[in-house]
């Protein structure tokens, strides 16, 4: 079940009119665990006992944390949730790769070993429920958050159905007490929400799914395409996984605004950023801030030496290139972030931070050739996350810089599927969201006429529907 699809919207009104008219706050918190799960097991139900098990164990381990003084017992604690959590999404995720690699190292040293790999499937959204439930433990490890008390507050917090299977990553601090007190229905939220899922879809059904014809052709034979032709891919994948994944952050963010939840912004017009630095503070905020509260901080953070911040922004962007899949091409990714994003660090010159405030105040020519460097250079590591392989990554690059030769009679890129309406929603999505940066979302157009706004929501909406009923292709980060 996709946010993309009939199903899920039958879904989500079913489950918001029965949840509306639950009065009491336990039933509404155990209505939406049910909800949560049943969303779940239209993955695969099988895993269903897995989100179940890993959100017990850090229950009880955050209501030991809450009785246990002892700072011995404490660690003993929290390194139980640690490997309970890891081990689950080493297991799955990890389990084969560092097999495999383990088996190429042992070749290149003259040892004959065979692998022994595992045929398991990647249960959905494993990467963000246990990020999130880690964080929750340690927070009350840390005395941030207290002990949840009720279980079935904890449940709904971790099974939120919205943000289950690709984020945000909420904090406990932030989603936690918002099941613990009453909740009231404010027609100006959910008015806002739909509005905020309408952008969302619209983003991920008419310009992301679009996008992905292009890509998969150029980025599945990248020797069959000249460098133009792989320039003009890297680029829609820009624009593709950007739409997809703020796309479905906007869905999840409206969704939780219906039931009366505000969940952490994800996204902030991470494009108009300046540096590498300030992309990460505007990309995937909810993932990039638990690395840096549960990581990189506490490695020492950039109050250290240059040598020792090096290290730290290494293994920071490292794990979170590994985070996103087991494949050499994500650490290359992560490394490549790390090596742009130390000199912003080292400098203390990071710009604007993330967060509700615009991402540039001006459009001063300064500002907007770093931003246009920046976009340059976030898309040129995009093709070591899409390609299939590191070589691969290395071979577009050559195309793309003319140090590789492309073939005699290269292939076209495919342009009959809305090719020039589709660059226009780009170039009309880059525009608006310039133009309504200061805003969460571009989609209110509080200052145009009422017909004009229903007449946009309308086609939209539509839009949607149509081409999410037929043609829409899952979520990418569904695959993380």
């Amino acid at each position: 079940m996709t946010f993309a699809s009939l199903t899920y919207l039958v879904f989500l009104a079913l489950v918001f009119t029965l949840y509306w008219s639950i009065r009491r706050r336990e039933l509404q918190n155990a209505f939406l665990i049910a909800a949560g799960y049943v969303f779940y097991a239209w993955w695969d139900w099988r895993f269903c006992g897995l989100l179940l098990a890993s959100s017990l164990i850090d229950f009880a381990l955050g209501r030991a944390l809450g009785r246990i003084q002892s700072p011995r017992g404490r660690r003993g604690l929290l390194w139980i949730s640690v490997a309970a959590n890891l081990g689950l999404l080493g297991f799955f995720k990890y389990f084969n790769f560092f097999a495999v690699t383990i088996s190429v190292f042992a070749h290149s040293m003259g040892w004959r070993l065979n692998p022994f790999t595992l045929r398991v499937l990647l249960p959905a959204g494993i990467s963000f429920y246990t990020f999130q439930s880690l964080g929750y433990v340690i927070d009350v490890y840390r005395g941030k958050v207290r002990p949840a008390t009720r279980l079935v507050d904890y449940l709904a917090f971790v099974s939120f159905f919205p943000q289950l299977v690709a984020g945000p990553i909420e904090r406990a601090g932030n989603l936690l007490p918002q099941f613990e007190r009453e909740r009231v229905f404010s027609l100006e939220a959910a008015t806002d929400g739909c509005r905020q899922i309408l952008w969302g879809l619209f983003k991920k059904v008419l310009i992301s799914d679009a996008l992905g014809e292009v890509v998969d052709a150029a980025f599945a034979s990248p020797r069959l395409y000249s460098g133009s032709s792989l320039a003009a891919a890297t680029v829609c994948f820009a624009f593709q996984i950007y739409c997809d994944f703020s796309g479905y952050s906007d869905v999840a963010v409206g969704t939780a605004k219906l039931f009366g939840f505000r969940l952490t912004r994800n996204f902030a017009y991470p494009y108009f950023s300046r540096n590498p630095l300030e992309f990460w503070r505007r990309w995937h905020i909810s993932l990039s801030t638990w690395f840096r509260d549960y990581l990189f901080i506490p490695l020492g953070g950039s109050r250290v030496g240059p040598g020792r911040l090096f290290v730290n922004v290494a293994l920071t962007f490292l794990l979170s290139g590994l985070w996103h899949g087991a494949n050499w091409t994500f650490i290359a990714w992560g490394l490549l972030h790390a090596l742009a994003a130390y000199p912003f660090l080292l400098l203390r010159s990071s710009g604007s931070s993330a967060g509700s405030k615009a991402p540039v105040e001006d459009a001063k020519p300064a500002s907007l050739a770093a931003m246009a460097l920046t976009f340059t250079f976030v898309s040129l590591a995009w093709v070591f996350f899409r390609a299939e392989t590191v070589s691969d990554a290395l071979l577009i690059w050559g195309r793309m810089a003319g140090l590789v030769a492309g073939p005699l009679v290269p292939a076209t890129l495919p342009t009959s599927f809305r090719g020039v309406a589709l660059t226009a929603m780009i170039v009309g999505l880059v525009l608006l969201e310039w133009h309504e940066r200061r805003r969460e979302h571009p989609l209110t157009l509080e200052r145009r006429p009422p017909w004009l706004r229903w007449m946009a929501y309308t086609a939209l909406l539509w839009g949607a529907l149509i081409l999410g009923a037929s043609e829409s292709r899952p979520f990418i980060y569904f695959q993380f």
